[in-house]
């Protein structure tokens, strides 16, 4: 099934770029993670299309083909702002309030839009391996990552491929590099870097400075949740431990549960069958209430 491209404007008026799939039905808005593009999403997406609903696969600021942001508004609530802009965009056009289906930054940025800056911007919501609290060893592994070739890039598609297999042992390296290369953006001096604006990985939030704070923001947000919830944490997630699923249910006690074997924190990446299915589920139960 082929995307049609479409552009929306988020908070601040900033270009917004979406892959949209299928021609009706009820709206589902897919947020990738920090780093990510919209692409992370493309099989999810079709998969969301063939089952009647029209799935929306957003670029977030600074990221992939969206505009990077002049003043560097990278701020966590700054991308939960976009969330509640998109939402209204698509309510507008179709009727009907998209479900949310986010996965680390896409979830928190959910998360605080529904829970925090306007209770009711979604009709439902999905986690993808992230809740408000979270392993600050796996984060600042993650974060290490993103950084650590983040000005000199790679020579070629390939030696990204190299640093990729070496952070994620666990995931088979990939046939074909197509997927990769709409990660990274090929600059003037020839080098390739990643698809996201360097300065996304210097804001506060980001960064963990007042992990305190941002942490009780999350935790009120989730405890505001009326809507129907699942949380999706890959088994093997450096992020997300069951300690934290199971304060996530206590703060968000309607909410469902779903551990998908063999996945770390790029969930959809490792194991799609097994998170789409966990999410058509879910789904399934949405339209049948």
């Amino acid at each position: 099934m082929t995307a049609t491209t479409v552009e929306l404007s988020g908070a601040d008026g900033n270009r917004l770029v979406a892959d949209v799939y299928g021609q009706s039905g009820r709206p589902a808005l897919l947020l990738h993670g920090g780093g990510q593009t919209r692409h992370a999403w493309d099989a999810a997406g079709q998969r969301l299309a063939a089952l009647g609903l029209r799935a929306w696969s957003l670029d977030q600021r600074g990221h992939g083909d969206s505009a990077w942001v002049e003043d560097g508004s990278y701020d966590f609530r700054d991308y939960g702002r976009d969330v509640v802009a998109v939402a209204d965009a698509l309510a507008a056009e179709g009727g009907e309030r998209p479900v949310g289906i986010g996965a680390s930054l896409g979830g928190i940025a959910s998360l605080l839009a529904e829970g925090q800056l306007r209770p009711g911007t979604l009709s439902a919501l999905v986690l993808v391996d992230i809740t408000p609290r979270v392993d600050p060893g796996g984060v600042n592994r993650v974060i290490s990552f993103m950084a650590e070739r983040m000005h000199e890039g790679f020579a070629n598609v390939e030696e990204a491929a190299d640093a990729i297999a070496e952070y994620l042992p666990h995931r088979a390296r990939p046939s074909s590099l197509d997927g990769l290369a709409k990660n990274l953006r090929l600059h003037d001096d020839g080098r390739y870097r990643w698809h996201w604006d360097p300065r996304f990985l210097t804001q506060r939030d980001i960064r963990e400075a007042e992990p305190r704070h941002i942490e009780e923001q999350l935790m009120a947000a989730a405890r505001a949740l009326e809507i129907p919830v699942l949380l999706v944490r890959g088994a093997r997630s450096e992020l997300v431990a069951d300690e934290h699923v199971e304060e996530f249910l206590s703060l968000v006690p309607h909410a469902e549960y779903a551990d998908v074997k063999g996945a770390g924190h790029m969930v959809a990446g490792d194991r799609n069958d097994a998170f789409a299915g966990a999410v058509e589920t879910f789904l399934s139960k949405l339209k049948a209430a």
